[in-house]
């Protein structure tokens, strides 16, 4: 089925669907903030008088399970502010505490498997980018950053602000203190931001929010939020921040004495506007970040791992670029990592992160150090965005990579169109993006790459269109490629109805197509396809899910590759198919668990895949997880198996104190890692790390050490 065919079909279906909801607006819609008049201790008992003059709201609505109806608790929620800090204070009652779900207590915990509440600020009132705040009944903390109503999602930003909660038999209530230094926002004059609230109330299955409750919405879609009145102008709010780090401890590695460790950096933040950040960093190091989980390659492309370091996380959204995760002209982790994940030491770096008016701005460059053959390089990369019209924008990107004698550089545009209106109620994207590299001693210095994307993502269809295509001379260096010279197609399609006479179903999903269909752009033969056809899906109201998938792929290969060891896959097109399945517990009880298992043909010969995850949440404190992975693989070269597994076990003891212990293991590498982490946050901003990574060879039957690292790292924070 042709792409626009499938669109004529999908806009049919959502027609004849269309409820005319209307933008599920709840009234009242204008939450009003009040200035305190008396100290307010945050505390989570919320029982200073300013909270019980001040307005509240609690028409709360369904999103789940019962769409449209009312809440079957009240939630009431009431604001304060004075010349620093906004306070919110929440009121979740229950007629069950005992059931109350309350599984974490770490910072950026996962907060999809328990109570939670959950707030959304627009501070420009730009009905489109947002500062997400999420709290459960323990008090755990995380925030996000959201841009273009949800569209890119930033995890790891880690904002300043204090929580705290209080359960009782009425329920649990929180008592919310953000700094307006933590949040920019307009300062010309006073005038609303736009706000939202969401409550999970997990034995229920419940879902509620203020606004825009809508299944074809959700929390991050800010567009749909309510506003927030009654904040002055806030013109004043400057910051000088200074993060000092320290940090000392030992490494050693096998068949080598022990080597001390000792070094000192830091960074600078200064608010120039309260729309505008600058931040200075100084010897920039990442003796904190968690260890990579190691993947084994059985492609015949490279690998993507995540970004974890810090600097590079807080401000990640700011260069998230409309070419999609295949194309990325920014990959951070190209700057101070060797291919090899060994990290290469940053001298220094600058960035500039804000918004004025309807113009969004980042920039950043880094300029890390000689090590080895590798010379010292500098990386940069700047980002502009301008919002036009309600919810759509067009921007501009720039990535450079300049070492002696040769330099890299991409520049690029893209353009998106987004409505949370269409058909009334519905949401449709469009994306157009195009890049151009340039590499100084290449031959064939330029190349090219797009994309044209097509997306529909609502509740009862889900369709997305999009041509992606990657240029043989197309070279981002600091970016990220998989594949490479090719064009690719897609088309997926899904149908998820709520029928009403499966009482104990929450939603069929049915996948009639789902394909990516790639050309070599070079000489436009087959270079692969992957194709999935789901005649059965579902998740219950119970919180299980189920997939049964077909899966039809082809590889043509125009030159053999090493799969494994001494095992080459020789030039050939193959095609393959196979079948899936793949069920899942739900993760709010304190027992879960997953298996996955694929099966079917693998280049000429079979391959079946097995995997399996359990978990344990002993209590609010302590949680333990496992998983396992095997790829059992059957070639007429050879027969091999590979075996990954892996474990984590995490410890909260306050909010404020937590630490983990991840291990990882397989049988390609033989190496079992360890990685424990403690972190303990003095107060918002200033923390303190302990670290410990060991490595140990298992090709033994008795293991031997191979390398050990001791850290202990303390940032403060300093504000002037």
């Amino acid at each position: 089925m042709k792409p626009v065919h499938a669109a004529m079909i999908v806009f049919f279906v959502c027609s004849l669907s269309h409820t005319g909801a209307g933008a599920q607006t709840s009234h009242p819609a204008v939450i009003h903030a009040i200035r305190r008049e008396r100290k307010i201790k945050i505390d989570g008992r919320l029982q200073e008088p300013d909270w019980q003059r001040a307005e509240k709201i609690s028409n709360f609505t369904q999103r789940e399970l019962n769409e449209g109806e009312a809440a079957t608790e009240t939630t009431r929620v009431a604001l304060l502010y004075d010349d620093e800090n906004l306070y919110i204070g929440v009121w979740c009652y229950d007629s069950e505490p005992e059931k109350i779900v309350a599984q974490k207590m770490k910072r950026d915990f996962d907060f999809d498997t328990e109570d939670n509440f959950e707030i959304i600020i627009d501070t420009y009132n730009d009905k489109r980018n947002g500062y997400l705040f999420v709290t459960n009944p323990n008090g755990a903390r995380a925030d996000i950053l959201i841009q273009d109503n949800g569209r890119f999602v930033n995890t790891d930003w880690d904002g300043v602000w204090m929580v705290k909660t209080k359960v009782t038999g009425e329920g649990w209530f929180a008592e919310f203190e953000i700094p307006f230094s933590t949040l920019r926002f307009s300062s010309a004059k006073a005038h609303p931001w736009g706000i939202n609230f969401e409550r999970n109330i997990r034995h229920k299955r419940e879902q509620v929010l203020w606004q825009g409750w809508s299944r074809d919405s959700n929390l991050e879609r800010v567009s749909r939020a309510g506003t927030l009145a009654g904040l002055p102008a806030l013109s004043k709010t400057r910051l000088l921040e200074i993060k000092p780090y320290g940090i000392t401890g030992a490494r050693k590695s096998r068949g080598k004495d022990a080597k001390g460790v000792g070094d000192i950096g830091g960074d600078l933040n200064y608010l120039i506007t309260p729309t505008m950040k600058l931040n200075l960093t100084l010897n920039t190091d990442f003796a904190q970040v968690e260890s990579d989980r190691v993947q084994v390659n059985l492609t015949r492309f490279p690998l993507y791992y995540p970004e974890k370091r810090e600097f590079f996380l807080e401000g990640r959204n700011y260069f998230d670029f409309g070419l999609g995760y295949r194309i990325r002209p920014f990959y951070s982790r190209r700057v101070g990592l060797a291919s090899d994940r060994t990290e290469i030491p940053l001298i220094a770096g600058a960035r500039l992160l804000g918004k004025t008016g309807a113009a969004t701005l980042g920039g950043m460059s880094i300029q890390t150090a000689q090590k080895g053959d590798t010379p010292s390089i500098n990386y940069s990369v700047l980002r502009w965005k301008q919002d036009i019209w309600k919810e759509s924008s067009l921007g501009i990107l720039g990535v450079s990579k300049i070492e002696p004698h040769r330099s890299n550089i991409v520049a690029g545009a893209d353009f998106l169109y987004s409505t949370s209106r269409f058909l009334g109620d519905k949401n449709l994207s469009v994306v157009a993006a195009y890049a151009q590299s340039h590499t100084s001693d290449s031959l064939r210095k330029s190349g090219s790459a797009h994309r044209l994307l097509l997306d529909f993502p609502n509740d009862l269809v889900d369709f997305s269109a999009i041509w992606d295509r990657a240029g043989t001379y197309f070279n981002p260096e600091v970016g990220f490629l998989r594949p490479t010279d090719f064009r690719m197609y897609n088309a997926d399609l899904r149908i998820r109805p709520r029928p009403a006479f499966l009482p104990w179903i929450r939603r069929l999903e049915f996948k009639p197509f789902d394909f990516n269909y790639y050309l070599y752009d070079s000489g436009g033969k087959l270079q692969s396809l992957w194709s999935e056809f789901r005649p059965l899906g579902f998740s219950t109201k119970s919180g299980e899910t189920f997939e049964f998938n077909i899966q039809r792929s082809a590889e043509n290969l125009l030159e053999g590759f090493p799969i494994y060891e001494d095992i080459v896959i020789p030039e050939c097109e193959y095609w393959f198919t196979h079948y899936e399945l793949q069920f899942e517990t739900f993760q709010g009880r304190p027992a879960f668990g997953a298996i996955f298992v694929n099966w079917g043909d693998f280049y000429d010969g079979r391959r079946t895949e097995w995997a399996g995850e359990i978990g344990w949440r002993v209590n609010k404190h302590l949680s333990l997880r496992a998983d396992y992975q095997r790829n059992d693989v059957s070639l007429p070269a050879g027969s091999f198996t590979i075996d990954e597994t892996g474990g984590r076990i995490e410890l909260g003891v306050t909010p404020d104190l937590f630490s983990s212990l991840f291990v990882q293991w397989n049988n390609e590498d033989n190496v079992f890692l360890m990685n424990f982490r403690l972190n303990y946050i003095f107060t918002p901003g200033a923390n303190f790390y302990f670290v410990i990574n060991q490595s140990y060879d298992t090709q033994r039957v008795q293991w031997r050490t191979t390398y050990t690292t001791v850290l202990a790292k303390l940032i403060w924070r300093f504000v002037i």
